[in-house]
């Protein structure tokens, strides 16, 4: 998924048939000579993410008084159980009612490089109280991600704002772009002590949710998986399919994708929301004074990242001392999120703050969409994602083929093309070893018990690689929410699409029809007057779904 900040892409070539996921899986957990990991040994949880656990989610539900930690050590090679061990962090929120919990529901948040032991409690904090009541919910940090160790770094600065334009695929940016991502790439070969590099495909994280699975004593793995966690359970119920439970896929990626073909089609899907988002400006004009019509405000936009190439906003925060600059980068980055989903917070602050520099109001622009320009950034959730993506598959090498397919979606569909063209670039020179993805869905075991969830016009995982998701994966639903801008439904508002969810789960019930469609949420509209007018601090990196 390409990720974006505060809440948070992807291409393929050929897949590999099925010989390659019996081997793979022979090679795992649960092959001949594979790894048996130690049961799950659950402690209080540090205080510092306790604090962070309560200060994000408590608000919906104590999740904090109650969350738990644990440490499993798996195999960085899982061709050789017995070598060198890492650590995955786990999180178990425990159910509220009386006697055995339900089961264990194992989440995944997205990314990849989505920090998931914190997702736990906040899935936890959003379920139901009878979903509460009867089921654990057990959150992990991937290997290389969050307080796994090791977790993985390259270049803390590599985001210091402003950074150089991405251009329009002229000679220049593109000049200065491959050289800063070759420099990424040579930098996390740098960081790589132990080859986690080597070692940090999906399928190896397939096999440590196998891992997790065996930890928790558990005969079946129930799942839920948002945005790039529909293709680690939708991997894993192909590699493991008789190890499945229930399994629910929110939010999915197109298997034929995977990953550089993923990218060009979220520039499509992008850029229309954006634009839906720059229309909806428009209609509260009386509000934010930034043009009546949609092709006003686009054209203040347009301008206004022109002008930052040239000329960027620096701002020193009195209350903090930092200095944040916002070029054409950090506005791009930022306001991205106005298309992952409706949101009046989100769509509310970007608006707000764009009609706040046009009245001259630098301060609340600069710490809407400004990152530092000194000190650096936490790289772990890009590193991740990067080391995943370059390696799940070869990308294409050829320059000229990036240049050709780019410049051909730019001219139609300028918002995110070449923004996404360079997150991904530093694959052109990955200093790991690409493999061959898992044939998705071909298994004569296929469960044939899954649930998938999927709004049409979801940005980050388009609805023509849903549909093709739910053809593989024979026998599953899929519901739908017709309309709807929304990266992954469960806990977005819907109660028709929470019910599917319970129901699941609870009893085990599934729509009887191959295909169920739920309206649309309405869009939102301003907050009241006087209600808090922006987000600020945003960071430096996108990272995808943190939801």
């Amino acid at each position: 998924m390409k990720r974006i900040v505060v809440v948070t892409a992807m291409a393929g070539l050929g897949l590999a048939g099925l010989g390659t996921a019996s081997a793979q899986a022979a090679a795992g957990p649960s092959g001949r000579g594979g790894f048996d990991p130690a049961a799950a040994k659950w402690h209080a949880c540090p205080a510092d993410f306790v604090k962070q656990v309560h200060d994000l989610y408590d608000v919906l539900y104590p999740v904090s008084k109650i969350v738990q930690c644990a440490e499993l050590q798996v195999p960085l090679d899982y061709a050789k159980p017995k070598g060198k061990k890492i650590t995955l962090q786990l999180t178990r929120t425990p159910h509220t009612g009386k006697g055995p919990a339900k089961g264990d529901i194992v989440v995944n948040p997205g990314g990849p490089g989505g920090a998931g032991a914190i997702f736990g409690p906040r899935v936890f904090a959003q379920n139901s109280a009878p979903m509460r009541e009867a089921f654990n919910v057990i959150g992990f940090d991937p290997r290389g991600v969050g307080r796994s160790v090791p977790a993985l770094s390259c270049d803390p600065n590599y985001t210091n704002a402003p950074r150089p334009d991405y251009g329009t695929g002229d000679p220049k940016s593109v000049a200065t772009w491959l050289k800063k991502s070759q420099g990424y790439a040579d930098a996390c070969k740098k960081a790589d002590k132990i080859g986690l590099l080597n070692h940090i495909k999906t399928i190896d994280s397939v096999n440590d949710v196998e891992s997790i699975r065996k930890a928790l004593g558990s005969k079946k793995l129930d799942y839920y998986g948002a945005s790039y966690g529909t293709y680690l359970g939708s991997t894993y119920a192909t590699v493991y399919p008789k190890k499945v439970g229930r399994i629910v896929l929110d939010g999915n990626v197109g298997p034929s994708d995977v990953w550089y073909d993923a990218n060009l089609n979220q520039d499509i899907a992008f850029d229309q929301n954006i634009d839906y988002y720059l229309g909806w400006i428009a209609k509260y004009d009386s509000v934010y004074h930034l043009g009546t019509k949609q092709a006003e405000v686009r054209k203040f936009f347009y301008d206004l990242r022109a002008k930052l190439k040239t000329k960027p906003v620096i701002y020193k925060d009195p209350s903090s001392g930092d200095t944040v600059a916002v070029g054409p980068d950090e506005l791009t980055d930022v306001i991205q999120n106005a298309a992952y989903r409706r949101s009046q917070a989100v769509w509310h602050s970007y608006a707000h703050a764009l009609s706040a520099l046009k009245a001259g109001d630098e301060a609340t622009f600069a710490l809407t969409f400004g990152a530092q320009t000194t000190g650096g950034a936490d790289d772990n959730g890009y590193a991740v994602y990067s080391a995943v993506q370059c390696t799940d598959v070869q990308w294409p090498l050829s320059w000229k083929k990036w240049q050709r397919d780019n410049d051909k979606i730019n001219k139609k569909h300028p918002f995110l093309t070449w923004s996404n063209a360079w997150y991904n670039a530093p694959c052109l020179f990955w200093p790991a070893k690409a493999g061959k993805p898992v044939n998705v869905g071909h298994t004569k075991d296929l469960p044939k018990n899954i649930l998938m969830f999927q709004s049409t016009a979801d940005a980050a995982t388009p609805y023509a690689g849903a549909l093709e998701l739910h053809r593989r994966l024979k026998d599953s639903r899929l519901v739908v929410q017709d309309g709807d801008r929304t990266h992954c439904i469960v806990h977005r508002g819907s109660a028709a699409v929470d019910a599917y969810f319970d129901a699941y789960f609870l009893k085990g019930e599934r729509p009887k029809e191959d295909t169920v469609h739920v309206p649309q949420l309405g869009d939102p509209t301003p907050p009241a007057q006087g209600s808090a007018k922006s987000l600020s601090g945003a960071g430096a990196l996108r990272n995808d779904v943190i939801r």
